[in-house]
């Protein structure tokens, strides 16, 4: 299936809906203006200005509304990759269909860790790349929410969030984060493999996060653990934009969730392990009592008792 995307203006898209009236759908997805069904073609227009064509005749339509519509081919040379283990991926990973893992929230003593495990085919790698997507460490929250937004609708994925009050748990039971991130990954793998057809999957590509051998030894125990045509590799958006798309949809959960924590805590709640973090636990740790954290925070981060102390310090 051929796709295009465009970006235009709000005016354009008026034109555009107005000219698809007799095709257009009753049910459209979430944040956008509208849907079309004109023959051979799919079009849905978002509220970001994004025109997304599908179908056999996406290039035709797409062509009589912009000249610069990007059409998906893969055309990049493929990044190589230096084999560290047996499960370093081939060289030409970045052109196949492939299932990609990543998480965030992993070095944020407040807010949830969310896995993200997501499929991009081959066919939608220049549709993907045309909606920006690249690793969400180098894109701002503005960012990260317009692009999820949109690609939430074009690729299947599964998202996982491990609360702070399981985490808190699991951990005080002498359960590593390391094996907490495997048992994620490997879940959200499950599920994608539910959704997506084996056939048309060339690989699994999981962002490491330890060697493979000691992500397996923690999975010793799962009763399914996913390990055919998996591949592993720090940077892994680098290497395959399924990556890089977990990367932002897990981004955008796990600042929909802190905007969550924010709102129930009636300050704006800081990302990361910083100073900044510090002071605003030690905040909520005079107002609330230390208890109070354990739904929102990890608790075993050395932020907590730097907290207790400036808690503590303004008492005195």
């Amino acid at each position: 299936m051929s796709n295009s995307v465009i970006t235009v203006s709000t005016k354009e898209i008026e034109a555009m809906k107005a000219a698809y009236a007799p095709h257009l759908q009753a049910n459209q997805p979430p944040g956008s203006i509208f849907m079309a069904k004109p023959p051979g073609c799919t079009i849905t227009a978002y509220k970001s200005g994004k025109v997304l064509f599908q179908g056999a005749n996406a290039s035709e339509e797409s062509g009589r509304w912009s000249v610069s519509a990007s059409h998906t081919s893969s055309t990049a040379k493929p990044k190589a990759t230096k084999k560290a283990h047996a499960y370093a991926p081939p060289s030409s990973i970045g052109s196949l269909s492939i299932i990609g893992s990543d998480e965030v929230g992993t070095g944020d003593y407040f807010g949830p860790i969310t896995v993200v495990a997501s499929y991009v085919s081959a066919s939608q790698l220049a549709l993907v790349k045309e909606l920006g997507v690249k690793d969400s460490k180098f894109l701002k929250d503005d960012q990260i929410v317009a692009i999820a937004k949109d690609l939430i609708h074009i690729v299947p994925y599964s998202l996982l969030i491990l609360s702070n009050q399981k985490y808190n748990e699991l951990q005080s039971k002498g359960m590593s984060q390391g094996k907490m991130k495997a048992m994620l990954h490997n879940q959200a793998l499950q599920n994608m493999l539910k959704k997506v057809p084996t056939n048309d999957v060339d690989g699994i590509l999981i962002d490491q996060f330890c060697e493979p051998g000691v992500y397996y030894n923690y999975l010793s125990k799962a009763k399914n653990v996913v390990n055919e045509g998996v591949y592993f590799a720090t940077k892994g958006e680098s290497l395959h934009l399924s990556v890089a798309a977990s990367s932002i949809i897990a981004r955008y959960a796990f600042i929909k969730e802190m905007d969550k924590i924010s709102a129930a805590t009636g300050q704006e709640i800081p990302k990361g392990a910083g100073r900044k973090v510090d002071v605003r636990a030690a905040e909520l740790i005079r107002k609330h009592g230390l208890d109070y954290l354990y739904p929102i925070a990890k608790m075993h981060f050395a932020n907590t008792e730097k907290a207790k102390n400036l808690a503590a310090g303004h008492l005195r």
